[in-house]
């Protein structure tokens, strides 16, 4: 007899919990929607997906993981996961109760608003199984570094979604971890062969066993219960694998839901009389034959435990685990059981097979036969040990900004040049920094860092074009104490890497400060992982470079129009558009301490702005040199160009025209503002270093307004409050207009936006600036044009 890796004991809690995390996940999403009121439009069942994925979230986190394990739940096991936290007491039942409610356990698992111990946030499928690669990339980089509390090696896990495998970013994932040697992550497939609109194409697990493989990954495929192993060593068992093996995912699904007769019948019919398969067959009941083909390998304790502790290396490690949609509920197998909802009628039927009485659905051990025995286990239960498993790290404190000399410059090599001379510094701040790009290391002006503080590898590997005695300019030397992670072009992975670092204070213990660094307008092609690290609140930051139409000759392909939209629109991240080096080195020096704050959500009534709670940061670079202005050092400079805007040329009372701007369009502005004075009075200039921050505080302070906060003012009501009602606007940014579009809504003066809303194309900045109407002579015409109707409204109004 084959050893057993667990006791009886053992193995029968195990069972009693799955039945009871079954129960309390279906019961949660029958409760959610039936307590709705009548009208009121029902949202997914989840009952079924739930149901194939209780088996394997039984095994481990009630015997496999250890507390130093990392877990992404896929999005619709979210009722099991909180289930689980439930028998551990990290979640309550009031929370359960509103599932799916206002303040209730959340839909999908997620960091910020969840209460129970949620590693990482999922819900954008492919995303929380791609970030746990990318963590184990964190923790051997965390690990590898002096500074760092020695912790154990944790595995990062991914419970996936047969169908998340059509999501490309996992395969971008997948060659980012080879290139860095990737270990310690386990991905587990529930494969139960159904996705949303239908039923996995045949052969699907030969094509994921043969990319795994690819890529050095280990690949494990749990197929057979303990049942269905136990049968195949009986006389005519090996007919009865053969037909198993062969038999087409939909009709498995189809006779998995019509229970024991379909099978007893499309056996015979198939196998025939084959005496040995035939008395194998006849030695069970129709409910015992439904139970042994339903027992495949993801839904049996005692085959996914041992799989699971035979593992005995760190390598990545991928399991097949074959299950049903819906097993152990009434719509196990249907094809329409993803939305599926179990009726009043079934849902009863199914609390009397389990074993709950009614009354007693939300107890804790309803279903559980030996409740006393079912607590003392859970006592033991290695991954809950050490409670909760979220740390913190002690901010590291700046020196202060980085300030540079250069007369003409781009704020993108000013970000370089900020970088380099971080880099000569020996303090905590530097050594806390790591950058990363998709493959634009160089040409975002990271190369002076890198080539200071070196290429990020588990291991040492040699500077071949170095050694050779090549010259070159980049010295990029990788080893342990690297801190430059390279990365391929995919922009996903950089988002992906970015919220796995921003994480790494509350993950690992240790605080990082990512930037990481990307073309502008590949913000983009990226924007579905910048969502989720803003969501779960990873701190970084991104550098956008270069950005608008100053790349003139690349063309409308590396030229962005709307992403200062997207840094606007994106919660959690505060964006930021210096168009000065001076600025920039005082936003820069800001951004590290903003990273790292994790305060209550109180407004700052000078601002209303949150900045107590920190949050990630987004720049928004260019390549074009701008002569310099003297430097600028006071107090209050600093802090109107961190709240967003400050005036360049302040309005006086007969100040009828204000020239706003954001970015590099400065030079334009000012040589307009310059000439139009010969013909209007006063003109002022409003430099806007954050349109961001000016909107966000401008939204909370009317919201405070109308919350009886009568006093509230922002940041841009106050610096417009000074204007006459007749005073007119004009703003210029390369980028949308309607980025300072908004700015006449403040106090109602009338306001011309001027910005580029179309693709660019070749030429100079001169040329697109013309063409787009963001020169000088434009800003001039759009002044006078602004002139030409006041004076004619002042015609009509005499006549």
């Amino acid at each position: 007899m084959e050893e057993q890796i667990l006791s009886t004991a053992t193995l029968k809690c195990l069972k009693d919990l799955e039945r009871q995390v079954l129960w309390h996940a279906c019961w949660m999403i029958h409760n959610a929607n039936h307590i709705r009121e009548k009208g009121e439009v029902k949202v997914g069942g989840h009952q079924a997906s739930s149901a194939s994925i209780t088996s394997i979230m039984t095994a481990l986190y009630f015997h496999i993981l250890r507390p130093e394990d990392r877990v992404a739940v896929k999005p619709h096991a979210a009722p099991v996961f909180h289930a689980i936290q439930y028998l551990m007491g990290n979640q309550t039942r009031e929370k359960l109760q509103n599932f799916r409610g206002f303040g209730g356990a959340q839909s999908y698992p997620s960091r910020t608003k969840d209460i129970d111990d949620v590693d990482f946030s999922t819900g954008s499928v492919g995303l929380g199984v791609g970030i746990t690669a990318f963590a184990s990339i964190i923790q051997d980089y965390i690990a590898s570094k002096p500074w760092a509390q020695k912790r154990s090696d944790g595995r990062m896990i991914a419970l996936v979604g047969d169908a998340e495998l059509d999501e490309g970013n996992i395969y971008e994932c997948l060659q980012e971890g080879w290139k860095h040697d990737l270990h310690n992550t386990w991905w587990v497939i529930d494969y139960n062969r159904q996705s949303l609109d239908g039923v996995v194409r045949e052969g699907l697990w030969q094509r994921i066993e043969a990319i795994f493989t690819a890529f050095g990954w280990d690949v494990k495929v749990i197929k057979y219960g303990a049942l269905q192993q136990s049968a195949f060593k009986e006389p005519g068992g090996e007919t009865l694998r053969a037909w198993i093996d062969r038999c087409p995912n939909q009709l498995y699904s189809a006779l998995t839901f019509q229970g024991g007769g379909a099978w007893r019948k499309r056996l015979q019919d198939e196998i025939g009389d084959q005496g040995n398969v035939s008395k194998l067959l006849a030695s069970r009941s129709d409910d015992e034959l439904s139970e042994l083909m339903s027992n495949l390998g993801g839904h049996c304790i005692q085959t996914l435990a041992e799989t699971f502790a035979s593992i005995d290396h760190d390598r990545p490690t991928v399991f097949l685990a074959y299950t049903i949609k819906g097993w152990g509920t009434p719509l196990a197998g249907h094809k329409d059981n993803h939305a599926g909802l179990m009726t009043k009628a079934q849902m009863q039927d199914f609390q009397q097979k389990i074993g709950v009485r009614v009354g007693e659905e939300w107890e804790e051990f309803a279903a559980v036969a030996d409740a006393g025995a079912a607590k003392t286990f859970l006592k033991s239960v290695p991954f809950f040990a050490q409670g909760t498993r979220r740390f913190t790290s002690e901010p590291v404190q700046s020196a202060g900004p980085v300030l540079l000399d250069d007369r003409e410059l781009s704020t993108q090599a000013g970000f370089g040049k900020i970088l380099d001379a971080l880099a000569q510094r020996d303090d905590a701040l530097a050594a806390r920094i790591v950058t990363m790009a998709p493959d634009v290391t160089v040409s975002t002006n990271l190369g002076p860092w890198v080539n200071r503080r070196g290429l990020f590898a588990r291991d040492m590997q040699a500077d071949t074009f170095r050694d050779e005695k090549v010259p070159s300019a980049q010295k990029w030397a990788f080893g342990p104490g690297g801190q430059h992670i390279e990365l391929g072009i995919a922009e996903m992975n950089l988002f992906l890497l970015l919220g796995a670092a921003g994480l790494s204070h509350s993950v690992f213990g240790e605080r990082l400060l990512p930037i990481g660094t990307v073309y502008d307008p590949f913000v983009a092609r990226g924007l579905d992982a910048l969502n989720y690290a803003c969501y779960q609140d990873a701190r970084f930051m991104i550098v956008g470079t270069p950005s608008g139409v100053t790349l003139a000759p690349e063309g409308g392909a590396h030229q962005s129009i709307g992403s200062q939209l997207i840094g606007m629109s994106q919660d959690g991240l505060a964006s930021f558009e210096p168009a000065y080096l001076d600025e920039l080195s005082v936003i820069m020096d800001w951004s590290f301490d903003y990273m790292q704050r994790d305060g209550d959500a109180v407004h700052d009534e000078r601002t209303w702005l949150r900045d107590t709670t920190g949050g990630s940061v987004y720049l928004r670079l260019t390549t074009r040199p701008l002569e310099q202005m003297q430097r600028r050092e006071d107090a209050a400079f600093r802090q109107g160009v961190i709240d967003g805007a400050y005036w360049l040329r302040e309005p006086r009372p007969n100040t009828q025209l204000v020239l706003a701007y954001q970015g590099c369009v400065a030079p334009e502005v000012l040589m307009a503002a310059g000439r139009l004075a010969e013909r209007h009075r006063d003109v002022a200039v409003l430099a806007v270093t954050s349109a961001d921050r000016l909107n966000a505080g401008w939204t909370a302070a009317q919201r405070a307004r109308r919350h009886g906060h009568h006093s509230a003012e922002s940041h841009i009501e106050a610096l417009l409050a000074p204007l006459s009602d007749s005073c007119e606007i004009i703003t210029v940014t390369d980028g949308h207009p309607a980025t300072l579009g908004w700015f006449g809504s403040v106090h109602g003066h009338r306001t011309v936006s001027l910005g580029v809303e179309h693709f660019g194309q070749t030429g100079t900045i001169a040329d697109l600036y013309a063409h787009f109407g963001i020169d000088t002579d434009s800003i001039i015409e759009a002044a006078e044009s602004i002139a030409l109707g006041r004076n004619r409204r002042k015609f009509r109004q005499a006549g």
